[in-house]
């Protein structure tokens, strides 16, 4: 979780530098994609806040209303987040643009200082400034999310993580630099054609890529929300303890669910031996809850039923 934080500030940090200098780019030359970059800016930076609420809030301590804990508040604060990026960032993009391409006006020149500048120079430079510093917070969002992936690949590391502060983060920034070029090369079609139109359409283009971004990201934590089993790797580790336990006949069933990023629930129901006493089935029991948690820090909570395999596979109770 140390990587996540450290990149949410980092993010948060830039987003908030970015988004003043887009605003004040904006308010100079009149250009609608980089005010749609602004705002895109705004909301990356409220959502960044909003990421370190719900860090906050998940590490509350278990109580009597919630005993298994918050430790999924980052998922629900994770989902708000997508939904922000589609509503305040995408959906206002698009708008922007759309007005934009009706009623088309070249970027006003700026005057700074009593000096007057060229609008095209001042988006020009803006534009670069917003480009290092995204790029500065996506290459330590990068690194943070590389030493967590392994050996999988982004995308299948992403679908297979169960932090969604981190690639919401990565996902953000990198929709954040397509976000730039595309501003980039409206701003400079713009100028070059004569054609201040292509402007809106670079904010419209803008306003696809945060909704095509703010889809995924709603898909991903939908997931989380309702609640995820562990990797198969985390599954098969535990199946693979259980069945080492001599008492145990039969391995009925591994249920596990994700309570948090790292909060593990295991549900297992096992067929024990019928020549084992009440005193041995307990220390088995014992055995095998201590044996869990020490292979995985993460497995918090271990619950084990003793049934028959009949009676498990026909749903009885034990």
């Amino acid at each position: 979780m140390a990587e996540s934080t450290g990149a949410i500030y980092t993010a948060a940090g830039a987003n908030l530098a970015i988004a003043a200098a887009k605003f004040t780019g904006a308010f100079l030359t009149g250009s609608t994609a980089m005010l749609a970059e602004g705002a895109h800016s705004v909301v990356d930076t409220a959502n960044q806040i909003l990421l370190l609420v719900g860090l906050k809030r998940a590490e509350k301590p278990a109580d009597a209303r919630h005993p298994f804990g918050y430790g999924r508040e980052i998922y629900f604060y994770a989902f708000i987040v997508a939904l922000m990026i589609f509503l305040g960032g995408g959906i206002f993009a698009i708008y922007e643009g759309a007005e934009k391409i009706m009623h088309p006006e070249p970027a006003a020149d700026a005057t700074i200082f009593g000096y007057r500048l060229s609008g095209f120079w001042v988006n020009l430079a803006i534009l670069g400034f917003a480009i290092l510093a995204e790029g500065y917070s996506c290459l330590v969002a990068l690194r943070a999310f590389w030493a967590e992936k392994g050996a999988d690949s982004p995308v299948s590391a992403i679908r297979r993580s169960k932090d969604p502060a981190l690639f919401t983060i990565l996902v953000e920034d990198i929709a954040a630099l397509l976000g730039l070029l595309i501003a980039l090369a409206g701003v400079v079609a713009a100028h070059l054609l004569d054609r201040p139109a292509l402007d809106g359409w670079a904010s419209i283009g803008i306003g696809l890529v945060l909704v095509g971004m703010a889809i995924f990201l709603m898909i991903e934590t939908h997931g989380l929300l309702i609640g995820e089993a562990a990797d198969p790797e985390v599954v098969a580790a535990i199946a693979e303890i259980v069945r080492s336990e001599p008492g145990v006949r039969h391995v009925n069933e591994i249920l596990t669910q994700h309570l948090g990023p790292s909060d593990i629930l295991v549900n297992l129901s096992l067929d024990m031996a019928d020549d084992l006493s009440g005193a041995e089935i307990e220390s088995a029991v014992t055995r095998l809850d201590r044996a869990l948690r020490a292979r995985n820090a993460e497995v918090t909570r271990v619950f084990i039923e003793i049934q028959s395999r009949e009676a498990s596979r026909s749903g009885q109770a034990p």
